[in-house]
């Protein structure tokens, strides 16, 4: 799992950003990343939500390595529709 994964998903456009999209969705999640310095309160909802996730880089690194012009404490991926 890692940032390759997540442009790979981003180009299939089975992405999520955030607390709010990945809470939303969490029974169509496949994969759930956060930055390292995601705030321990972000941390404790996804928890309290059942979700698993890994921890990646800092939120800065992880924006210049998937190209955004914005930094996410959380990338989720979104499972494929295809069975």
């Amino acid at each position: 799992m890692s940032v390759k994964e997540i442009k790979e998903a981003m180009d299939n456009g089975k992405v999520v950003f955030g607390i709010k999209q990945t809470v939303k969705n969490k029974n169509k999640l496949d994969n759930v990343f956060i930055a390292k310095d995601t705030r321990d309160d972000t941390v404790e909802k996804l928890e309290s939500s059942g979700i698993d996730f890994s921890v990646l880089k800092i939120k800065a690194d992880m924006a210049k390595e998937l190209n955004l012009d914005f930094e996410s404490e959380i990338v989720s991926i979104l499972k494929s529709s295809k069975k």
